[in-house]
């Protein structure tokens, strides 16, 4: 570990000797740790933080690699890391120790550890991702790798700085076979597109009321909080509810719907990687539930890029008979041509067209295995989705995300949207409101969308500008507990 690491590393250092016996000591349930010398053995020691869900699977992908050893297992619930860790000390086979710990900060100041995997609630993606990089630990972290625009910056600039290979939860980006459809799409085969379409349709209920009360005891409500300002517990957070609610998730859009986003502004021309949209908005609303989440579960939204692309993106989360699961990438191109589920349909001009198509390299080895390769190689360029991919894929949800928190309602029918003269808009909110209204039975005029503003986005600066600009900056950036503050990006 350089100097720079270790004096980025000296504050928490000094938090934990004062903070030990707040947190808990360490739940060793599988033996005292043995020696190691990184890389003695051609052998990456891991640590999955987060197992309830995602990290569950994350935990025993790695335990069936020959070159991996999971030997932290990280949990603020002492239940769910007590299961998992006899789960995968059995997997193991006795192979190597596994030891459970509640606070990942301690896990880093272990130098025996090469990278640790972070599937947490997204209010810790990026926290954990900032500390492991400064610990100069590579990382895999779930998608999205940031819960807002600021933090996500951070960890772009952390991941920058210490040279650690970061991937992004956005498994796609380690497909061959969608890297080929993006290089032809790049490439012109079926003409230029105009609209990156994503869809995160998928079948959810409401999820109630949970009255806020005391943590269970087995729960360290402090560690789980983490950076989130929650004043209250209550039993719709832990475990999986926590995407509804604004501090700690990001609706769909930026859960399952990630995924699609990030293949959207894949697919988008070259001239526009690795900058943000010029403008946002989004409509929807959280409709029939009558429950305490605050996420839209129908959201329909809008990023234009500035060289007149645009990115399109359906949310819905009911259900009825005869319901259509959507959970896709469809293409638009300005001749009227689509590809859709990989089926062109040409437009006025034919199609597909001879084009020369620069291939698109991927690591392989699939998500996990391609990650693993490049740690072995400390070579940051072998991630299939780095972090600069993911901040700004990441971001452009978050933006859309805060046109619809600053929206207001509006009668439910179809003069909601504010598209002008956007013809292929308006047709794709209308297939979303028929949905909704003869699907789902929502009676016009009598219940209310939620509108968004049209919000212009410097990319540069990474603010908004011009109309209600200053109630959409306040949104760039979560308020955070005074012991997870993180740092500016210049100081990171």
């Amino acid at each position: 570990m350089g100097a720079n690491t270790r004096r980025g590393l000296m504050n928490r250092r000094q938090f934990l000797k004062g903070a030990a016996g707040a947190a808990g000591a360490a739940l060793v349930l599988a033996g005292a740790k043995g020696d190691h010398v990184v890389g003695a053995n051609d052998r990456l020691r891991i640590a999955v933080c987060g197992v309830n869900g995602q990290g569950n699977s994350h935990m025993n992908a790695y335990a069936d690699m020959d070159d991996v050893d999971v030997v932290y297992v990280v949990d603020p619930d002492r239940n769910v890391l007590e299961n998992r860790v006899n789960q995968l000390q059995e997997r193991v086979g006795g192979a190597y120790t596994v030891q459970a710990e509640t606070d990942v900060r301690r896990v880093l100041e272990d130098d025996s550890i090469d990278a640790i995997d972070v599937s947490t609630p997204n209010h810790w993606h990026s926290l954990m991702t900032i500390w492991a990089c400064q610990a100069g630990k590579h990382v895999y972290v779930e998608k999205p790798m940031s819960h807002d625009v600021y933090e996500g910056r951070v960890a772009l600039e952390a991941a920058n700085k210490y040279g650690v290979v970061v991937q992004h939860g956005t498994q796609q980006r380690s497909t061959q076979g969608r890297a080929n459809q993006i290089a032809e799409i790049q490439a012109g085969r079926y003409g230029k597109l105009a609209v990156s379409h994503g869809f995160a349709c998928k079948t959810r209920s409401g999820i109630g009321f949970a009255q806020p009360g005391d943590p269970p005891a087995h729960l360290d409500w402090n560690l789980w909080r983490g950076p989130a300002v929650i004043d209250q517990y209550h039993g719709n957070y832990v475990h999986y509810n926590w995407h509804w609610f604004w501090e700690t998730g990001n609706g769909d859009l930026n859960n399952q719907g990630t995924h699609q986003l990030d293949v959207a502004y894949w697919a988008l021309d070259p001239e526009v990687a690795n900058t943000h949209p010029v403008r946002v908005m989004s409509l929807g609303g959280r409709f029939v539930w009558d429950d305490q989440g605050e996420t839209p579960n129908t959201q329909f939204a809008i990023a234009e890029f500035a060289n007149g692309q645009q990115v399109f993106f359906n949310v819905r989360n009911v259900n009825y008979d005869g319901y259509q699961h959507e959970v896709e990438n469809r293409f638009y191109f300005e001749d009227g041509g689509r590809l859709i589920n990989g089926d062109y349909i040409p437009g006025d001009n034919g199609g597909p067209y001879d084009v020369d198509v620069e291939e698109i390299s991927v690591t392989p080895g699939g998500r996990f295995g391609s990650f693993i390769q490049a740690c072995k190689a400390n070579d940051p360029a072998m991630s299939n989705a780095d972090a600069e991919t993911a901040h700004y894929s990441c971001t452009m949800g978050h933006l859309m995300n805060i046109s619809h928190r600053l929206g207001e309602k509006v009668p439910f029918n179809e003069n909601a949207g504010r598209f002008g003269d956007n013809d292929v808009a308006y047709e794709e909110f209308m297939k979303i409101h028929e949905v909704m209204r003869d699907g789902v039975g929502l009676p016009e005029d009598e219940e209310e969308y939620v509108v968004g503003p049209w919000l212009e986005f410097d990319a540069e600066t990474e603010q908004f500008v011009g109309e209600r600009a200053d109630e959409a900056n306040e949104l760039l950036r979560d308020p955070r507990r005074s012991e997870f503050e993180i740092p500016s990006p210049d100081q990171v």
